[in-house]
Formats: C-alpha cells, sequence, structure tokens
C-alpha cells in the first residue's frame, strides 16, 4: 500500500473551529468556461468547513485509510530534520498546497525513490521542480480552476484598497480616530484608469471580466492572445509584452505563473518604465517581481501602492522587507483558500487521487506533467 505525505498550513491558534461563520455554501458544479467541478465519486467533508490546515486533513483520510494505504499530515516541513524530509523517502504521493508549499527540489526528488505522484491541492505547481519530475518520471497534478475566482475576488479587493487607501482609514477608525484628511490624502477613484493584466487565463480574465463595470480601460498581455470577440466585449488593447504594457496603466495585476520567462520580471528597470504613482498587484508568485526593487519604488514614490499575497519563501520570514515598506497591503498568501474554494480543491485532490489508484486518466486539465514531459494544462501554462 501506498504512503500519502501531505503537507497543510497549522491549524487556528486558538484550536480547530467547533462552528463557523456561515452554515454552507452556494451550490454550484461549472467553472465560468463550462469546466464542471471536481467529480470524486465520495467526499468525507462538510463543504465550508476548514480543510487546508492540518486538523482538515483534506477530507482524505477515511478514504485512504479504508484503501489500506497510509496517510501523513503534517505542516513541518523545513529543514533535513523535518516531518516532510523524514517521511518523503518512501513517500508514493506527495500533497501540497501553494499557500504552505512544501518545495519538492530535484535534490528531494532525487532522493524520494518511491515518489510517483505529486498534487498540488489549489493551482499553481511551481513548489515542484518541473524538469526534476520529468526527468524522473513523476507526475505532478494540480486542481486547475479550483481557486481562480477566489483569487480573482482577491486581486479586485487589494486594487480598490490600494486605491481608495482603504487599510488606513480603517485603522484610523480602529484607533478612535476621526481623521478625514489623514484618509482621503491618498484617495482616489478607480474609474477611469488604465488597468492591466499580467497574462489573461483563468485568473486573469476573471479579473478583467470584474473589472469591466467600473468604468476602467483595461489592458492585459499573454503568451496565448484572447478571441476577438472577448477583446471586443471588455473592451481590452493587447500587448505584445508586460514591458510594452506597463508604461500604459495606472494598476497593474499579475496573473501568471511562474516559469522562467516570468521570474524577476518586475525589476528596477520595468517599475521604472511605469507611471509614476502607479498600483502593482500581485496573488501570482512573489519571485515574478524583484523584492528589494519593489521596497525601493515605494519609498521613492514610483509606486503609490504595491499589494499581494504572494512571498518567497513561504512562509515568509517576520524580517522580510515586504512586511515594514510603506504603503502595501499584504497578506499571508490567502487569496485562493477561501473556505469555499477548499470545497473544490479538497475534492479534486480526491478525484485525482482517486483516479491514480484506479490506474484510471487524470483530467488533462489537472495534469502539469505527465509520461515524462508536460502536460495538460502544464503544456499550456508553463515553460521548462
Amino acid at each position: 500500500m501506498a504512503k500519502v505525505l501531505c503537507v497543510l498550513y497549522d491549524d487556528p491558534i486558538e484550536g480547530y473551529p467547533s462552528e463557523y461563520a456561515r452554515d454552507g455554501l452556494p451550490v454550484l458544479t461549472k467553472y465560468p468556461d463550462g469546466q464542471t467541478h471536481p467529480t470524486p465519486n465520495a467526499i468525507d467533508f462538510t463543504p465550508g468547513h476548514l480543510l487546508g490546515s492540518v486538523s482538515g486533513e483534506l477530507g482524505l483520510r477515511r478514504y485512504l485509510e479504508g484503501l489500506g494505504h497510509e496517510l501523513v499530515v503534517t505542516s513541518d516541513k523545513e529543514g533535513p530534520d523535518s516531518e516532510f524530509e523524514r517521511h518523503l523517502a518512501d513517500a508514493e504521493v506527495v500533497i501540497s498546497q501553494p499557500f504552505w508549499p512544501a518545495y519538492l527540489t530535484a535534490e528531494r526528488i532525487a532522493k524520494a525513490a518511491n515518489l510517483k505522484l505529486a498534487v498540488t491541492a489549489g493551482i499553481g505547481s511551481d513548489h515542484v521542480d518541473l524538469d526534476a519530475a520529468i526527468e524522473h518520471g513523476v507526475t505532478v497534478a494540480e486542481v486547475t480552476y479550483s481557486n481562480s475566482i477566489s483569487v480573482a475576488e482577491h486581486v479586485v479587493m487589494m486594487i480598490l484598497s490600494l486605491v481608495r487607501n482603504y487599510l488606513p482609514s480603517h485603522e484610523w477608525a480602529r484607533n478612535g480616530g476621526w481623521n478625514i484628511a489623514d484618509c482621503v490624502q491618498r484617495s482616489y477613484d478607480l474609474e477611469g484608469m488604465n488597468v492591466g493584466t499580467v497574462a489573461a487565463g483563468r485568473i486573469g480574465l476573471a479579473v478583467l471580466r470584474r473589472l469591466a463595470p467600473f468604468d476602467v480601460r483595461l489592458h492585459y498581455t499573454d503568451r496565448h492572445r484572447l478571441p476577438s470577440e472577448i477583446e471586443q466585449e471588455l473592451g481590452l488593447t493587447f500587448h505584445p509584452s508586460a514591458q510594452e504594457m506597463a508604461p500604459d496603466c495606472d494598476v497593474v495585476t499579475i496573473n501568471a505563473p511562474l516559469h522562467p520567462q516570468t521570474q524577476g520580471l518586475f525589476d528596477d528597470k520595468l517599475l521604472s518604465s511605469m507611471r509614476r504613482g502607479a498600483y502593482l498587484i500581485n496573488t501570482a508568485r512573489g519571485l515574478i517581481v524583484d523584492r528589494d526593487a519593489v521596497v525601493r519604488a515605494l519609498e521613492s514614490g514610483q509606486l503609490a501602492g504595491y499589494a499581494g499575497d504572494v512571498w518567497y519563501p513561504q512562509p515568509a520570514p517576520a524580517d522580510h522587507p515586504w512586511r515594514t515598506m510603506p504603503h502595501h497591503g499584504m497578506t499571508p498568501h490567502i487569496s485562493g483558500s477561501t473556505l469555499s474554494a477548499q470545497a473544490r480543491y479538497a475534492a479534486g485532490s480526491r478525484e485525482i487521487l482517486e483516479c491514480y489508484f484506479a490506474g484510471a486518466p487524470i483530467r488533462d486539465e489537472y495534469l502539469i506533467v505527465d509520461g515524462g514531459k508536460l502536460a495538460g494544462a502544464g503544456a499550456h501554462s508553463y515553460s521548462t
């Protein structure tokens, strides 16, 4: 039987919840493009419960142990003496989330002689060395689209929070103040601004659709140009590259996967080409921007604000400069881990495992690496 090693984030400080703010979730069956939500044969959890933390176990224990498999769930993932490192040597399946990634480096994959399947509970598999997975014949799969809308909503929230100076204004209210001038001295309307997305896949396109009613001018760049009817519907301006789009925008949101062509994309040069006082939103991956260049741009006023929930490494150390830089709206990596999203990516993780253990094909849209090459969604989004 197989050992399944699952790395999840810690439970809440006050303990695993016994009750929730709401009694359930809306019943949805399809994503905006018509792709169906995950369709496992069964689930052993209540949708709307906390599934992404250690005690939630993605709702997988009863299923896996019922088949005779061993499930190890831990949040301890750093260093040679971590639970993750100790169990990796004989694990056949590793499950991890982008929010608390278990980094499957080339060195770790080389030591994991039994590893056959790496599952991302969520979307974004860059914490797996895809070249090494290809070399060692490891299948990499993720629950594509499971939290795309969750992230898109987070992007819109962060754009409005920065442009309207919401977070400092909220702090004045919390602290007993009524300092209107302090609140509004950095507050603007989004209406009429030029907003662009780097990548217009599932998340980027969902952001564009949600911003259109704000009467903004929409721009995008992507490796794959959108159909002309979508460009016309949303009034989109296409740019061949981020370098060509950024100078035309007041707000730029990054919604691209991390691969060699996007790593370090927003450096001093690109940031300096943007309009003074532009806003940058990054819910994609921390390494797509130069960490210190962002700090410098905020301190100089070149950027009016930076918000996102992706860092490197994750979790970010306490002294990470993004925690204390001016005019930021950073959060821990939470945009794709709402309770709504967790129900989908937990169900999708089970669907992938059901296919794997039954020897059945995994959905093509879930595949990143398969058969020694990029496959499915991976072939569309990643480069080796």
